[in-house]
């Protein structure tokens, strides 16, 4: 009895030593992402961002959606992006916040390893009650390799 008294805080001890945290790799990720001032971005890469953003949320109000080429964006995304697809993410978003009015930009994130841009975009509705962040990500060939919509959680005061 005795014996196993020891060893347990002895073992407890060693489990909590042998678990191995890793503050060096998240610093390191967190360095190759840099927030970049909208001056220091080409143009052609901003203005690809918001045409092709705002033609998706264009949609929701028109219910006319141009589908992507192959110059403007991935396969990927190409691939996703079917008038079926946004028509019910637009239904969804429609009901909650209303017509679609402008884009906002709100910060550039440039990804240093991949060359990637993220554009965050502030989306202005009808209802103001709700907001919702458009991400745009234009990769090293100036095309879009993602389009992500979600809603801001509302901080409290």
């Amino acid at each position: 009895m005795r014996k196993i008294i020891i060893l347990l805080p002895i073992l407890f001890l060693a489990s909590c030593k042998t678990q191995k945290s890793t503050p060096e790799i998240a610093v390191a990720e967190k360095r190759t992402a840099v927030i970049v001032k909208p001056e220091a971005v080409a143009a052609l890469k901003k203005d690809r961002a918001y045409e092709l953003g705002k033609r998706v949320l264009e949609a929701c109000n028109n219910s006319r959606f141009k589908a992507f080429t192959t110059v403007e964006a991935t396969p990927k995304v190409i691939a996703n992006a079917t008038a079926e697809k946004i028509s019910a993410t637009c239904q969804k978003i429609i009901l909650r916040n209303g017509r679609f009015i402008d884009l906002k930009l709100v910060e550039i994130i440039h990804n240093e390893i991949t060359d990637d841009y993220v554009f965050r975009y502030d989306i202005q509705y009808e209802k103001p009650m709700f907001k919702r962040e458009l991400k745009v990500t234009i990769d090293a060939e100036n095309k879009v390799s993602a389009l992500a919509t979600k809603e801001i959680k509302n901080k409290p005061l």
